[in-house]
């Protein structure tokens, strides 16, 4: 899985730069396949990244739009807090509107750039989905159901996978690929293969991989105690018993 990546500006405090491979963002994300609509403009030539910020204006870029040509946008941070709320990274499609060229086109949210001290927007990438057939996309896994080996023979829910890495049409792109448990036992797993997909998903992670199990319960440090306690105690119990027999005979 990529790292994450640290840029620095004057004051040598890092911006943290989260890849479309990790999900970690300090701002509360909620993966959807909702569609948003956001309106920005194109950035003025010879504009300063720090003034436009000071602006309550957000950098941006957009990537695939003809071919490998990008186009350098500004965002309403307000805006662009409202989408980070809403939307997910890699997972939603986003009706952007580009208003001064114009240009209007489903995009995915490719990558943010967050500031480590005010923890706000500092930068956002998308990508034009349109015309470019299958997408690859991360989209999370959920588990549903009480697994009997859970509720009824204490064992624990192992999830190996908490999101698959898919390619699929941008208009099919899954809120979430739920995953039944409830009727797992100790002892059982599922294997990504064996997992219910939608329509038009193709899964690109290893298909012989196990995807989430149930483990036997665990013995902690105190309950292993006991049971050493209660059996010296029987094995005393029964020493005990015997030499009292030998001694009747």
């Amino acid at each position: 899985m990529e790292k994450t990546r640290y840029l620095f500006l004057n004051s040598q405090l890092p911006i943290l730069n989260y890849p479309i491979t990790n999900s970690q963002l300090p701002i509360t994300f909620f993966p959807t396949c909702m569609d948003l609509t956001i309106e920005c403009q194109k950035r003025p030539e010879n504009s300063k990244p720090k003034a436009l910020r000071r602006s309550g204006l957000i950098p941006a870029n957009l990537y695939g739009h003809k071919g490998t040509e990008s186009i350098s946008l500004t965002i309403d941070a307000k805006t662009a807090e409202r989408l980070l709320k809403k939307g997910s990274v890699n997972n939603t499609l986003i009706d952007l509107k580009i208003t001064d060229i114009p240009w209007q086109g489903k995009t995915l949210l490719r990558e943010v750039q967050i500031h480590p001290a005010k923890r706000t927007p500092f930068h956002l990438s998308f990508f034009a989905v349109a015309g470019h057939g299958p997408t690859t996309v991360e989209v999370p896994l959920r588990f549903v159901g009480d697994a009997i080996g859970v509720k009824q023979e204490g064992g624990m829910l192992d999830t190996v996978f908490n999101q698959l890495q898919v390619s699929c049409e941008p208009e099919n792109i899954p809120e979430a690929i739920e995953v039944d448990v409830s009727n797992m036992k100790v002892g059982d797993s599922l294997h990504i293969h064996e997992l219910p997909l939608p329509k038009g998903v193709t899964v690109l992670d290893n298909a012989e991989q196990i995807a989430v199990s149930i483990l036997p319960p665990q013995i902690t440090p105190e309950k292993e105690a006991e049971l050493d306690a209660a059996q010296a105690e029987t094995g005393a119990t029964s020493e005990t018993e015997t030499q009292t027999e030998s001694e009747a005979s």
